[in-house]
């Protein structure tokens, strides 16, 4: 077993917590911890930012926890070792500073097979966590 279990989420994509949730949970068994993390994707540029509203971002990371407090009272609720933790940034990067954060002992995470020659090319989140992780990761699919 694991005692810290990150498993990173998309609330607005089961496929990303279906099958990873009963893994992760499996993981960290009856003694370890599982912190859920949300990400709120960075915009990357400036001149995007400025079309947006005054506080869109801080409001955005507000409605991410809220949404995760939500998920883990729904999906969650009879587990008393889970955390929720909230990103701000570019996916990998950040589901691997919040897991050196933690001290995670493993990353769980979902992944779709590939089926196209653009996920060939580009890669998936999870890939780029895999190959530049220095802990376990566990893929799910």
């Amino acid at each position: 077993m694991f005692d810290k279990v990150l498993l990173p989420i998309d609330l607005n994509h089961p496929e990303s917590w279906t099958k990873a949730l009963p893994a992760a949970l499996n993981c960290a068994g009856d003694s370890g911890e599982i912190h859920l993390l949300g990400i709120v994707h960075d915009l990357g540029a400036a001149m995007v930012a400025a079309y947006l509203p005054v506080g869109f971002e801080e409001k955005a990371l507000a409605e991410m926890e809220s949404g995760l407090q939500a998920f883990q009272a729904s999906h969650l609720a009879g587990h008393a070792r889970v955390h929720v933790h909230v990103g701000h940034g570019h996916v990998p990067e950040t589901i691997l500073k919040e897991a050196a954060k933690l001290g995670a002992d493993l990353i769980v995470i979902a992944s779709h097979p590939p089926g196209d020659l653009g996920t060939l090319l580009v890669g998936s989140n999870a890939d780029k966590v895999v190959r530049h992780a220095d802990r376990p990761v566990l893929v799910v699919r």
